[in-house]
């Protein structure tokens, strides 16, 4: 039997989700500065390298979501509610899936980002990651539960900034000459880079939904 196994075995039932949970957040950071190198990689072919390892990390993520929900159709004990177990994982999942999706567009369209819009949603699609995977650790305890919420509030802060940057940059495509195909492929994937921060959004809402129930 390994070390893992003899571990999970002394682990008490309902605490095994927090560190599953902590295993999706932290893939999702790698995701997130993974995504953000490669925007800001001037090499366009090392920047589809790095955007194409975005599918193993996805696929990592599959994986430890699917561990979740199996999880919880064997323990009857849980850290919190069951329905808030599967939304929290639910929308951990859908960032990474939005992700990929979005990397897989800029590899396949090979945009001409001219307003550096890809660098400016990476930024903030990376900091959002970053204080959802604070958010999630403080779930382990809640003691901190001012620094959880500090977290929600930058995160729902952030996807204003993601609208903004968005609104703007389609006022500026739509008002200059640029191709309608190229103009078709951009907007496909600043919207898919918006949805991102949508899904960040919701994440950090089931976090914050979590501790007022249990704080």
């Amino acid at each position: 039997m390994s070390f893992d196994s003899i571990l999970k075995f002394f682990l008490p039932k309902d605490r095994v989700f927090y560190g599953l949970f902590e295993e999706v957040a932290a893939t999702l950071v790698q995701m997130g500065n993974t995504f953000k190198r490669a925007m800001q990689e001037e090499d366009l072919s090392q920047r589809d390298v790095l955007l194409r390892t975005l599918e193993d990390l996805e696929h990592k993520n599959d994986e430890t979501t699917h561990r979740i929900f199996i999880e919880l159709g064997r323990n009857f004990i849980t850290p919190f509610d069951r329905e808030d177990i599967h939304y929290l994982a639910t929308s951990l999942d859908d960032i990474a899936d939005y992700i990929w999706g979005a990397a897989k567009r800029v590899v396949n369209y090979q945009i001409d980002d001219q307003y550096n819009t890809l660098p400016a949603f990476a930024e903030i699609i990376s900091k959002s990651i970053a204080a959802i995977n604070t958010g999630v650790y403080g779930l382990r305890d809640m003691k901190d539960l001012r620094s959880i919420t500090a977290a929600c509030v930058i995160v729902n802060s952030l996807e204003n900034d993601a609208d903004d940057l968005l609104d703007s940059t389609l006022l500026k495509l739509f008002s200059s000459k640029i191709d309608a195909v190229e103009l078709i492929k951009q907007k496909d994937i600043y919207q898919m880079l918006e949805t991102v921060t949508d899904k960040c959004e919701d994440a950090a809402n089931v976090v914050e939904s979590i501790i007022i129930k249990y704080s």
